[in-house]
């Protein structure tokens, strides 16, 4: 019961990328052939809020909802920023399938997306396998 919350925002997230029409193959097609500015402008509106959000969170010390500091560390920039946003724009192409949605996808009946979950996590796996010898 103490994960409730988290279970009902998780829904109501999923509700609102439905509603957004985000979780639409035919959306996050027209984006990759530059058709249309719908999911152009769902990404841009949250990258201004996240920077919103960090400002905020910077600015006024805010805590966690545990009362734990938010530390944002700066991360360096490396060659596998470059090839893992490849592998993962390859992907969010072929499937049309993000990872966040995933669950709003199956969740609305596109039961096939179940493949691109199942994929998403062995590709998980394997970079655990692996994550000692690729460029970091």
């Amino acid at each position: 019961m103490k994960n409730l919350k988290f279970l009902i925002a998780g829904m109501l997230f999923g509700i609102i990328l439905v509603k957004a029409e985000v979780i639409s193959w035919f959306r996050i097609q027209e984006m990759f052939r530059l058709e249309s500015f719908h999911m152009y402008g769902v990404i841009g509106s949250a990258i201004v809020t996240a920077m919103l959000g960090v400002m905020l969170i910077k600015k006024m010390g805010w805590r966690s909802m545990n009362g734990e500091e938010i530390v944002i560390r700066k991360k360096p920039f490396n060659l596998g920023n470059i090839i893992g946003g490849l592998i993962f724009g390859l992907g969010w192409a072929i499937t049309g399938a993000c990872p966040g949605p995933l669950f709003a996808q199956i969740g609305s009946g596109f039961t096939v997306v179940i493949v691109t979950l199942i994929s998403a996590t062995a590709g998980t796996w394997v970079y655990g396998l692996l994550k000692d010898r690729l460029p970091h």
